[in-house]
């Protein structure tokens, strides 16, 4: 008999989904900041995509396994998925606190790896655990208040404004300000970014925790059938046939949906790589990593990649309460919304006029007024802010459409197995893809990546139009 799962309110799903706050703070400073420690530590440009490799390479390994084993977990005190929330966060948070402190790029890069690793165990099972909780006509709404939750609160989430993605990538300059320096010897990371990275630590920790201890999860609808099928498939070769099976014989949905994840994670692995080199070098003209005015410039950076996470807050509040009340189409609104990101990926390379860059007059007083409302800023503002509607849909549409075309009490293994597509495209472009393609379609200087990244986001869009099955398109 099929578990019947009760309708959940706004607050319950809040809570259920509140750890995904701490996990995308340290997504957040990861993705923001790892490439400035690169460059920091010396690497070279284009060596940057191979020292992030291993991330994605990490969450090929790491999905599907923890989903598998939080499927088959179960625990009458601390639940199924509850469990690798915890030991996920006391890893991410180490590793998000030492990152910083590397002292040679290999630490660097070992230091992401524990770091991605770490947060993945806690992320799949988060995923898992909507499609756990809710029934199918509330998915899109628990998909969209993770997402929600990812960004900066506003109206009923004041008492948590700020702390998600745009606190996070804000949080070297908001160091800055706060009289923390900014700048350090050659080789060495400043602390407002060591501190940046400790204050995540503690919002990783805290924010998950408040998700354990808020949430109650279903038991297996059958104990005793649950305990025989672990009994079947102990051992570690029992579930990688297992794991396998699963993805030769994956839904139909799940492989066109692949494709879309596919082009959407290669452009967004880009921004994370080149981001703050581009910028820095295009608009900034800053390329001495030990200099001031490089430092101010990746600050800056940071406030731009933060503006994505506040508006897809925003574009995710929006969606959250238009899917509690109306049915929508999936399939369009994903396709818009990654088309959206692509072109503001592709409108940051036109942001590099003299014009942009100063506005000077003799009164300093006028001139700082002017220079704060620089032309610069806000067009790379508004082109950050398409970026981050596609980042909403990109955290909850997949996922939504996925999780009516699976079995529930696979959910985990699925939802670890289509995170394959998250990392593969990320796989390809560390390893060469990313200079590969932007060198020889657009040109050698760094900035092209965001015309790589925008071409990419487009193409993903237009990858919906493949797929046809109404369960997963429309509500």
């Amino acid at each position: 008999m099929t578990q019947e799962k009760k309708r959940l309110n706004f607050w319950q799903i809040w809570n259920m989904s509140f750890g995904f706050l701490g996990i995308q703070f340290g997504f957040a400073l990861q993705g923001g900041f790892m490439s400035r420690i690169f460059q920091t530590l010396g690497a070279e440009k284009d060596a940057i995509p191979f020292l992030w490799i291993a991330a994605p390479l990490t969450g090929l390994l790491v999905q599907p396994i923890v989903g598998y084993l939080s499927d088959r977990t179960w625990h009458p005190r601390f639940g199924r998925r509850k469990p690798f929330f915890f030991f996920g966060a006391v890893l991410s948070t180490v590793a998000l606190f030492f990152a910083p402190y590397s002292s040679a790029l290999w630490m660097a890069a070992g230091s992401l790896w524990i770091l991605d690793a770490s947060i993945n165990i806690s992320m799949e099972p988060f995923r898992a655990l909507v499609a756990d909780k809710l029934p199918e006509s509330q998915r899109s709404n628990g998909f969209m208040v993770q997402t929600l939750i990812i960004g900066d609160g506003f109206m009923v989430q004041t008492l948590i404004i700020g702390v998600g993605t745009w606190i996070a990538s804000n949080l070297p300059w908001l160091m800055t300000q706060l009289g923390v320096p900014n700048t350090a010897a050659k080789g060495v990371v400043p602390d407002s970014v060591k501190f940046a990275f400790a204050i995540g630590a503690v919002v990783l920790f805290v924010s998950i925790l408040y998700t354990i201890l808020t949430t109650e999860e279903y038991p297996p609808e059958d104990k005793e059938a649950f305990e025989r099928e672990k009994l079947q498939k102990r051992g570690f070769f029992s579930g990688a046939l297992e794991v396998f099976g699963l993805i030769v014989h994956m839904p139909k949905v799940m492989f066109q949906l692949g494709l879309v994840q596919f082009f959407s994670w290669f452009a967004f692995f880009t921004m994370w790589s080149f981001a703050t080199p581009a910028i820095t070098e295009h608009i900034f003209k800053a390329t001495d990593t030990s200099s001031a005015a490089y430092n101010n410039a990746a600050d800056q950076v940071g406030n731009y990649m933060g503006t994505y996470g506040l508006v897809s807050m925003f574009f995710a509040l929006l969606l959250s309460f238009v899917t509690a009340k109306v049915k929508i189409n999936r399939k369009l609104l994903h396709l818009i919304s990654l088309v959206a990101g692509g072109i503001g990926f592709i409108l940051i390379y036109f942001i590099s006029e003299p014009w942009m860059l100063h506005l000077t007059l003799p009164n300093k007083e006028i001139d700082y007024v002017l220079i704060y409302f620089n032309p610069k800023p806000w067009m790379l503002h508004i082109c950050f802010a398409l970026v981050g509607i596609a980042w909403a849909s990109i955290l909850s549409m997949p996922y939504a459409m996925l999780s009516g075309s699976v079995e529930p009490k696979k959910m985990g293994v699925y939802m670890g197995i289509f995170n394959m597509f998250i990392v593969i495209p990320q796989i390809v472009a560390a390893v060469g893809g990313v200079n590969f393609l932007y060198k020889t379609i657009f040109g050698e200087e760094v900035i092209h990546t965001m015309l790589l990244a925008g071409a990419l986001l487009i193409v993903a869009g237009l990858c919906n139009l493949f797929i046809t099955d109404r369960r997963a398109t429309h509500d």
